[in-house]
C-alpha cells in the first residue's frame, strides 16, 4: 500500500465516506456487459448451485440446479448457461474491422466490438474458471455424449478467466477489484471484499456514514453474500430441506411435485441473488459517471483483437491445455510482467492521482520552466541534431543522476537527458517528438513558466524481452520436448 493509499484511508474513516484513488476510469465500460452471479455449493469446487446473468438490469435470469451433486443436472444447468452466455459472445462476431500494415495490406480482422462479463468478486473468477476447465474436455461424440455447447461454453468461460489474469484487461472484470482501485474506504483490503461493504463506503444511504454502511452489510440477511458461496444459515436453515424436499418429491405422471420442489428453492436462491444483482449495476453505475482515461481504448483494442483471434480459431484446435508446457508458461508470464508494467505507467500518465504517487516515491516530478532554448543544436555528433535545452525548478524530492534519461508526462515520445542538478534546478536536454527539422514544431518545446512532468518510466513500458526457444527446442532442463498431445484424455471430473 502506497503512502498516498494509506492517507486516503485514514481520511475516509475520519470523514466517514470513501476517498478517490483515480480521477479517470481506468477500464473499458461495455455499452452491453454480460452481469453475471455465480453461486456453487458449498464444500464442492465446482458444482454450480445457481447462476444470475443478464444484460438488463430489469430482467435478469436465474439458472439453477436443485441437485448439483447430480451430474446429469449439472450438465443441464451447464447447458442452459450456454444457450445465454454463446448467444452473447456470437452478438459481436459479425461486425468487425481490417486490421492492415503501413502498404495497406489487410493483415487479418478486428471485431468492432467484444463480450464483457462482470462478476462480483474474485471469487467469481476463480469458479468460471474451474467450471469451463470442468466441461471443456467433454466429449460430443462416442459413450455418454453431451451437447457441443457445454465443451464450447468450456473454451470461452476458459479464455474469459486466462484474460482476467492480464493486468489492464476488461474483458472479465470482478467489481470488488475495479472499485478498490478507484476509491479507497475506511476498512481493510479483506473487508473490501465484500461488496455490499465496500458500496456502503463509497455511497452510503442516506443518514449513514460509509462505517455503518459496511457494518448492515455484514448481515447476512440484509445482505447475502456475494457468491460463490453462500451464507452457512441459508444453507442449513433454507438450501438443504428444499434440496431434500427435491430428491424425495415422488415422480408423478405430469412431474408436478418436482416443478414445485424446484421453484420453491429457485425462489429462495433468488432473495440470495437479487441484493447482489442490484449491487453489481449500482458499481457499474459509479464507474460509468467516472471519464474514460486516455489509454482505456488502447487496451480494449487489444482486447478486442485477443476476442476476435480466439473466435476465429475455436474450431481449429482442440481444448486449451490443463497446464502450460515450460516455453509456453515462460512467454505467458513475461506478458502478464509486461502488461502489468504498462498498465502501471499508463495509469500514471492518464491519471494526476496515481502520478501523484509516483511523484512521491521519486520516480516522477514536476516542475516549472524557468529558461529555455528551443532552437539548441548539437553539432558534436557526425550532423547537427535539434537538441533544445530547458532549465526547470522543482519542489518535489526527486535526484536525477547526470546522464539519466527521463521521459516527458505531456508530449508523447519526447525524452530528456539530465546535464546538471543543482538544489531543486534540474537542466534538460530534449530530444524526439519534436519533428525532424532543425526547428521544433509549434508546442513541442515548453516554454518558461510552463508547468511540466518528467518521469522515469515511459507510457511504452512493457517489460524485458527474452528470447525463447520454440516449445520442441525446450532443453532438458525444463522438461524437454512437450509430448504429442493426445486428444483423447479422458474427461476431468467434477
Amino acid at each position: 500500500m502506497s503512502v498516498l493509499t494509506a492517507l486516503a484511508r485514514v481520511r475516509a474513516a475520519h470523514t466517514g465516506r470513501a476517498e478517490p484513488l483515480a480521477s479517470v476510469r481506468h477500464y473499458h465500460l461495455s455499452d452491453r456487459p454480460l452481469v453475471m452471479i455465480p453461486l456453487r455449493l458449498a464444500g464442492e469446487a465446482a458444482a454450480p448451485l445457481a447462476v444470475m446473468l443478464g444484460t438488463d438490469r430489469e430482467e435478469p435470469t436465474v439458472l439453477i440446479v436443485p441437485q448439483p451433486r447430480d451430474r446429469v443436472l449439472r450438465l443441464r444447468f451447464v447447458e442452459a448457461l450456454a444457450g445465454y452466455v454463446l448467444p452473447h459472445v456470437a452478438s459481436y462476431l459479425d461486425a468487425a474491422e481490417d486490421i492492415t500494415d503501413k502498404s495497406g495490406e489487410v493483415l487479418g480482422r478486428r471485431c468492432l466490438d467484444a463480450a464483457q462479463i462482470w462478476v462480483p468478486n474474485t471469487g467469481g473468477v476463480d469458479f468460471l474458471r474451474l467450471l469451463g476447465r470442468s466441461v471443456r474436455y467433454n466429449k460430443v461424440d462416442g459413450p455418454n455424449p453431451v451437447s457441443p455447447e457445454i465443451p464450447l461454453l468450456g473454451r470461452w468461460l476458459t479464455w474469459f478467466t486466462e484474460r482476467a489474469e492480464r493486468p489492464g484487461s476488461a474483458s472479465l472484470l470482478p467489481m470488488t477489484s475495479v472499485l478498490a482501485m478507484h476509491w479507497a474506504t475506511g476498512q481493510s483490503a479483506l473487508e473490501d471484499a465484500n461488496l455490499a461493504a465496500l458500496l456502503g463506503w463509497i455511497a452510503p444511504p442516506p443518514g449513514l456514514s460509509g462505517a455503518q454502511a459496511a457494518a448492515l452489510a455484514e448481515d447476512p440477511l440484509l445482505s447475502p453474500p456475494a457468491g460463490p458461496a453462500t451464507d452457512p444459515g441459508f444453507d442449513n436453515e433454507e438450501l438443504a430441506p428444499l434440496v431434500n424436499a427435491y430428491d424425495t418429491a415422488i415422480d408423478d405422471v405430469d412431474g408436478t411435485a418436482k416443478t414445485v420442489a424446484a421453484q420453491r428453492l429457485e425462489q429462495a436462491l433468488r432473495t440470495q441473488l437479487e441484493p447482489t444483482w442490484h449491487l453489481l449495476w449500482h458499481g457499474i453505475d459509479l464507474l460509468a459517471a467516472l471519464p474514460e482515461a486516455a489509454n482505456v481504448p488502447a487496451r480494449w483494442q487489444r482486447d478486442r483483437g485477443s476476442f476476435t483471434y480466439f473466435a476465429d480459431t475455436i474450431d481449429d484446435g482442440v481444448a486449451q491445455a490443463r497446464r502450460d508446457a515450460a516455453v509456453s508458461a515462460v512467454r505467458r508470464l513475461l506478458d502478464r510482467e509486461a502488461a502489468a508494467e504498462a498498465f502501471a505507467a499508463q495509469r500514471a500518465y492518464d491519471d494526476p492521482r496515481v502520478m501523484a504517487e509516483h511523484r512521491l516515491s521519486g520516480s516522477a516530478f514536476r516542475a516549472t520552466v524557468v529558461e529555455c532554448e528551443p532552437d539548441r543544436v548539437d553539432t558534436s555528433g557526425k550532423r547537427p541534431v535539434l537538441r533544445p535545452l530547458i532549465r526547470v525548478d522543482t519542489a518535489d524530492l526527486f535526484t536525477p543522476a547526470p546522464g539519466e534519461t527521463l521521459h516527458s508526462a505531456e508530449r508523447s515520445n519526447q525524452k530528456a537527458k539530465v546535464l546538471d542538478f543543482d538544489s531543486g534546478t534540474v537542466t534538460l536536454e530534449l530530444s524526439g517528438g519534436m519533428g525532424n527539422g532543425r526547428q521544433a514544431k509549434p508546442g513541442t518545446v515548453p516554454q518558461v513558466g510552463d508547468s511540466v512532468g518528467f518521469t522515469r518510466f515511459s507510457l511504452g513500458s512493457a517489460g524485458g524481452r527474452l528470447t525463447l526457444p520454440e516449445p520442441e527446442d525446450t532443453p532438458w532442463t525444463h522438461g524437454g520436448p512437450p509430448p504429442e498431445y493426445e486428444p483423447d484424455q479422458p474427461e476431468e471430473s467434477w
